[in-house]
C-alpha cells in the first residue's frame, strides 16, 4: 500500500508524463507546419512513448492499491524560435522529468518503499536514455546547422525512428 504522500506524488508525476506526451505533440505539430516531416515523426514517437510511461504509473498506483486521480493537463508551448531551440526546450524538459524521478527515489527510500523504488529504477535507466538521445540530436543540430543538406540528412535520419512500444504493465 502506498502512503498519502508518495500516492499524491505518483499522481503528479503521472501528470507529468501525460504533458510531457501533450508537449511532443506540440512539437511534432510544429515541426510539420514549418515542413520538417521528420523532426515531426521523430516527435510523435516521443509522444508515444511518454504515453506509454504515463500508463506505466497508472497501472502502477492501482497495483499498489492507490487512487489514481487525473488532473488538467497544462498547455504546451506552440511555437519556437528554432529548431535548435525546439531541442534545448526540449533537454531543459527532459533534465526536469528527471529532477522529479530523482525525487520520487527519494521519497521512496526515506519512506522504505522497496516496491516503488524498484518500480522507479527502470525511470531512472530511461530518463538517462531520454538526455542522452536528445543531447546527441542537439549537437548534431549545431554541427550541420539549421540549413542545408545536412538539415535534410537529419530530417530523414529522424524521420526513420519507429515507436516500437512499451509494455506498460510491466516495471
Amino acid at each position: 500500500m502506498l502512503s498519502e504522500k508518495m500516492e499524491g506524488s505518483l499522481n503528479n508525476q503521472l501528470n507529468a508524463e501525460l504533458y510531457s506526451a501533450y508537449l511532443y505533440l506540440s512539437m511534432a505539430a510544429y515541426f510539420e507546419s514549418k515542413g520538417l516531416s521528420g523532426f515531426a515523426k521523430w516527435m510523435e514517437a516521443q509522444a508515444k512513448e511518454e504515453q506509454a510511461h504515463a500508463e506505466k504509473f497508472y497501472n502502477y498506483i492501482q497495483e499498489r492499491d492507490g487512487r489514481v486521480v487525473l488532473k488538467a493537463i497544462e498547455a504546451p508551448p506552440v511555437e519556437w524560435e528554432s529548431v535548435i531551440d525546439v531541442f534545448e526546450y526540449t533537454k531543459n524538459h527532459e533534465s526536469k522529468v528527471t529532477s522529479m524521478i530523482n525525487d520520487l527515489v527519494d521519497l521512496a527510500m526515506g519512506e522504505k518503499d522497496h516496491a516503488t523504488n524498484n518500480f522507479l529504477q527502470w525511470f531512472v535507466e530511461e530518463q538517462v536514455e531520454e538526455e542522452d538521445s536528445v543531447r546527441k540530436i542537439l549537437d548534431e543540430l549545431k554541427l550541420v546547422g539549421t540549413t542545408g543538406g545536412g538539415m535534410f540528412m537529419l530530417n530523414r535520419e529522424l524521420g526513420q525512428r519507429t515507436y516500437s512500444g512499451i509494455d506498460a504493465s510491466a516495471e
